[in-house]
């Protein structure tokens, strides 16, 4: 069966400066994805009329469905109505249907129904009008050599209903698709290149209805299968039995499915074995404890946690000692150990985490370069440590030594569990 290919296009100079996200583009392949529609390209272009154009034509020239947000509102700089009229060959007319609706609309609300407002019922010929129950810009639907171009509010929640209430189900019925099924394999304590050196064999005997991506992630990796065909459950069925193959070849390194966190997978594991777990940071700065707090229900097995960002916090609140501070620095593997040794006492728990590092820009040394994080886990059977030297930002830096952390945390418990 064709697989059916679509383009999503975002206009708008607010996406190309960076000033919001393009949650849209994001949102609409998740869906197109769910009724078996393959997005081969996302497009953003401003509100140009020459980029909309070029744009227009490329997203064509590659796809099916061409799905547009952005641009279509009441102000001088909403130019998009105006591309596809020239694009489509079609008069921009009064609509007199659409006309009433935005009186209406406005009527109810208690506004003024401006002359700026009424230009929005001026729309081209040959579309086909979508009514937008969630605001004032309707949507615009175009056929051209066998293919769907649809024009939507860049407003994420009109958009949403509009994708959801109207083009998903006409899609539906205008083509004929094939079912898209994906699993998300969870993985930490691997790289990406290790990690698949050690699953070349598995990979290679993937049948051809399968494909197996790669998605990276601050020392984690996930696993993404995804199946195509016509049969839902036969697909389901074989994407389970890969992945029980699968853990033969990497179960230690898997910690979930579908997306399940890292500190989702600790959770479990110390509820499970009725243990409890302390924190002690310092250049994580509350980061991990934050993670661990995310998840509902933590409070069964999380006692709490200290940012000792000062020495003299380290030395008064978890008992590390003046000594050691003054010989190896806050920055060692010796500090580091007795933050992780000292919490876990004051405490009373069954783990601990500590955090010690320069999280940058500044700070660095020769010896002790931005990047440098020590990380310690403290258990019932001692205390184990690792060093990182992460050439990142100071965000990025404090992100990766917290996930990091927890890694190292999940692998501890899980030799116990």
């Amino acid at each position: 069966m064709k697989i059916i290919r679509a383009t999503v296009l975002t206009i708008g100079e607010e996406i190309l400066y960076g000033h919001i996200l393009d949650t849209n583009a994001n949102y609409i392949s998740n869906a197109l994805s769910d009724v078996g529609i393959k997005v081969v390209m996302h497009l953003s272009v401003g509100d140009i009329y020459d980029d909309i154009l070029q744009a227009l034509e490329v997203a064509g020239s590659k796809s099916d469905i061409v799905l547009i947000t952005g641009g279509i509102g009441p102000t001088n700089d909403d130019i998009t109505k105006k591309c596809l009229s020239d694009y489509f060959n079609s008069e921009i007319k009064l609509n007199q249907k659409v006309l009433d609706e935005l009186s209406d609309y406005f009527k109810k609300r208690g506004f003024p129904f401006t002359e700026r407002n009424q230009k929005q019922a001026y729309l081209p010929e040959n579309a086909e009008i979508i009514p937008n129950a969630m605001g004032t810009a309707p949507g615009m639907w175009f056929k051209k050599d066998n293919k769907i171009f649809m024009s939507m509010p860049g407003v994420p929640h009109e958009m949403k209903h509009l994708l959801e209430e109207e083009v998903i189900p006409r899609l539906t019925g205008t083509f004929k698709t094939s079912i898209i099924y994906h699993k998300l394999i969870m993985t930490a304590g691997l790289g990406e290149s290790w990690l698949a050196e050690k699953i070349e064999e598995w990979e290679d005997s993937l049948a051809d209805w399968l494909s197996l991506a790669y998605l990276p992630s601050y020392g984690q990796v996930k696993l993404r299968l995804t199946a195509r065909g016509q049969d839902k459950q036969f697909l389901i069925k074989g994407v389970e039995s890969y992945i029980r193959s699968l853990y033969k070849y990497i179960g230690q390194y898997i910690y979930g499915e579908d997306g399940e966190t890292i500190q989702e997978a600790i959770g479990k594991k110390l509820i499970s074995s009725q243990q409890t777990l302390a924190i002690a940071e310092s250049c994580t700065g509350g980061y991990i404890s934050h993670l661990i707090t995310s998840v509902p229900g933590s409070s069964a097995y999380y006692k709490g946690g200290v940012i000792a960002y000062n020495n003299s916090i380290k030395e008064s609140t978890i008992k590390v000692k003046h000594e050691t501070l003054q010989k190896y620095g806050a920055v060692s593997e010796e500090t580091v150990k007795e933050m992780a040794d000292g919490i876990r006492l004051s405490f009373n728990t069954d783990y601990a985490v500590a955090t010690s590092g320069i999280a940058g820009p500044g700070g660095g040394t020769a010896e002790k370069p931005v990047g440098t994080v020590w990380i310690a886990i403290s258990g019932p059977d001692g205390c184990t440590t690792k060093k990182l030297t992460i050439l990142k930002d100071r965000s990025s830096n404090i992100k990766y030594s917290s996930v990091q952390a927890l890694v190292l945390l999940w692998q501890r418990i899980s030799q116990k569990n």
